[in-house]
Parts: C-alpha cells; structure tokens; sequence
C-alpha cells in the first residue's frame, strides 16, 4: 500500500508540473507570436503598401465592365513571383449562368507573339537555335521576292517585324483557311518594301515561319515544342496552341461582339491557328499569371539575363498610327523587339502587346523597373481592354514617383523636429 501511494503521489506531481507548463505557454505572447505570425517578406509589405493602387484599379475596373456590360473578362496583377490580384468578371457566354474562372480560357489572338518571343528565348538558351542564323540556311528551298532578302534573312527578323515584306503579308489567305504550306510556298511571290532589318512591317505568316523552322530543326512542332519546353514547366495546364483543345475545352469563353451594352454570341472560328505563333495560343487568366511570375522572378529566373535583355531589345522604331495608344497619356517612343512591342512610357520601358482576334481581345504588359505585370483577356471586345493596361501604368507609376518626394518630406520633418528639440 505504502508504494502504491508513493507512486500516485509522484503521478499527481508531474500533472501538476506539467498543467503549470502549458499554463505558462499558453499565456506567453511571445511564445505564440513565433508560433502563429511569421514576419512578412519584403514582397508582401511592398504589396500590402501598394493596396491603395490596386483597390482603386480593382474599382475603376469593376464599375465600368458593370456599365458596358462586358460579357466576361479576367484580370491578373503579378508583383515580382506573387500574384497580388486576380479577379473574374460575367459568364462564358452571354444569358448563361456560366461563369468565368480561373481557369476559362480566353484565345490570346496577337499576344500569342510576346509568348513566342520567350518561348524562342528558352530555345536560343538552350542552343536549339540562334536570333542571328539565316533561314536560308535552315530551309534552303525558302524564297522571297529577292535574292538578297532571301539570303540576308535571319530568326530575329521574324521575330522582329523586320522581314522586309509589304505589311500583312497574305494575311487574307490565313482568312480564307488556306494552308500554311500552300501560303509558305507563295511569299516569293510577297510584295518586298525594304531589306530585312530596317523597317517594321507587322507580320503573321513571316512570324510563324518559326514553326517551320523548329519542325526541320528538332523534328518537333511549335505546339509539341512550346507545350514541353514553356507550358508544362511553368504549369501552364488550359494553355494549348490548336483549334480542336479550344474546342473540346468545356470551360472556354465564347466571343461576342457588340457596343454600348449590347451583346451577341459569336460561332468559334478557327482562323489563324495555322499561324500558331503569331495568333494562335489559347490560356487562362491562371496560365497567364504563371507566365508573369516566371517572368519576374528573380530568385528562379525563367531565362538568363542576357537572354532576357535580348528578348527586350527594341530591333526598330514601329510607327503605329496615333489611335493605336489611344489611352496612353505620354507614350515617348514605340519601338518592338522579340514578339513584344517597348514603350517609353512616362520613364518607365513598358514590354507590351495587345491581340484581337473576332470576338476576344487580349492585353499584357510588364514594368521590369517596377517588377510588375498585368493581363486582361475578355470575350467581348470593347474600349475597356485598351484602357486597362494605361489605367492601371498610370496609378501605378503616380504612386511609385511619389515615394521619393514622401520620404523627402518625411526627412525635412524629422530634421525640423530634431531642431526644434
């Protein structure tokens, strides 16, 4: 009996101890600070200071696809590897309860082009091709209307704009649904404006000779290519690059077309898939995010540095009528690199490019300077998607040139403060 209460009296005392221990962890602040609120990166104070910007923008945005009646559209904002803002707006298809989400996806139409460009940039860095080989070389049976544009003809014009072709070189026989090979076949036949590499003549069939150049080079098509190399990495999982995965896809935005509110559905059409690289990428407002954070992550960059400055590297001046930047209040030069158009904008070098294809129109643009990008994609075209990139620049920038004049005010108080002291 003696042990059986020695033993029940040392069991007491460790509950006892130990009901004192919790005790004291549960009442420790600090304790529980550690536990539950981990400090914040410098990306999320840099973002939660931004909120203003961003909730401003999200307003603005909100109240006028509201008042257009916008069918449906998808808005993404990525700082540096973070999303910091992505909203859907309306249905798939108008008088449906279908929802855009996600992971709706949209067709990118000409925005297919800066995808392009850094897809080609993942190629050249790993040594599949060069910006600077001749195509000739490559596809010796390729003409143009000269010997001497044939012969001088290189990957970076294609991707530049700067073949030397009339503009829209048989573009109305992609309308038509001829073949690419059919189209290929006849560009000897192409009006020729300039020698390659000094004038910007804005291109379809002449950037997608990339496709054919990939095909003869790694056995392989851009789809096949661009899927394995950029879309799988990246998690690109509703992006695609043909008609039939557009079609087959159950949750994929219809396009419309209309003004002032009214709205009609459109059948699907599958022009200018056969210009994939130009206008033929498919993706979601999720794809696209994943796309811009690989653009802006400097801890895990998607492309080296010189690449990258490679892709960014204006080529020539484009001269684009004055409607085309409509919304843009101080465009200073505009000039278009490797599948993306560079605007001096304000002071800042904006990588941009819209698309519009029958029914859908698409936006994207990034701010390296600010580390921030953004993409609208809609299916129903209006005055809102040229205006949502300059709109969102235009509060961005504001509020970024701000915070040197604040934190000088901030400075002279506290000099002032010192003296009066």
């Amino acid at each position: 009996m003696k042990k059986q209460k020695f033993f029940t009296i040392i069991i007491l005392t460790l509950l006892i101890l130990l009901t004192t221990t919790n005790q004291q962890i549960s009442s420790s602040p600090d304790i529980l600070n550690e536990v539950k609120e981990p400090k914040p990166s410098q990306t999320e104070i840099e973002l939660t200071e931004m909120k203003e910007v961003i909730e401003n923008y999200e307003q603005w945005l909100t109240n006028e696809i509201e008042i257009s009646g916008t069918v449906g559209a998808a808005v993404a904002i990525v700082y540096k590897d973070q999303v910091a803002f992505l909203k859907c707006f309306g249905n798939r298809e108008i008088g449906k309860e279908a929802p855009v989400d996600e992971h709706t996806v949209f067709r990118l139409a000409s925005v297919s082009k800066p995808v392009t460009g850094v897809f080609a940039g993942l190629l050249a860095q790993d040594e599949v091709l060069d910006f600077d080989e001749k195509v000739s070389e490559i596809l010796p049976w390729f003409r143009l209307g000269n010997s001497s544009n044939t012969r001088q003809l290189t990957i970076r014009n294609l991707l530049s704009h700067t073949s030397g072709l009339v503009p829209h070189a048989y573009d109305d026989l992609v309308e038509t649904h001829a073949s690419f090979t059919n189209i290929i076949s006849r560009m000897k036949d192409a009006g020729v404006a300039s020698s390659p590499g000094t004038v910007y003549s804005y291109q379809n069939v002449m950037f997608s000779l990339i496709d054919t150049i990939l095909a003869v080079k790694t056995s392989k098509n851009y789809g096949q290519l661009i899927k394995e190399k950029l879309f799988d990495p990246l998690g690109m999982r509703d992006a695609s690059t043909d008609f039939e995965s557009f079609k087959n896809n159950p949750n994929k935005a219809i396009p419309h077309r209309g003004a002032n509110g009214v709205y009609r559905s459109l059948p699907l059409n599958n022009r200018y898939y056969i210009t994939a690289p130009a206008a033929g990428v498919n993706a979601s407002i999720s794809d696209m995010s994943e796309f811009l954070m690989a653009l802006l992550d400097e801890e895990n960059p998607l492309l080296d540095e010189s690449i990258l400055g490679k892709i960014f590297e204006p080529q020539v001046v484009s001269n684009l009528s004055r409607g085309y930047f409509k919304y843009w209040d101080q465009v200073q030069t505009k000039r278009y690199a490797l599948g993306w158009r560079m605007v001096d904008y304000k002071g800042r070098s904006i990588a941009y490019h819209g698309g519009f294809v029958n029914g859908y129109k698409a936006e994207i643009a990034i701010s390296k300077q600010d580390d921030i990008g953004i993409v609208y994609l809609t299916n129903s075209p209006n005055m809102i998607a040229s205006q949502s990139i300059p709109m969102f620049l235009n509060s961005l920038i504001s509020y970024k040139d701000s915070l040197p004049v604040m934190a000088g005010m901030e400075n002279i108080d506290d000099d002032k403060l010192k003296k009066d002291m």
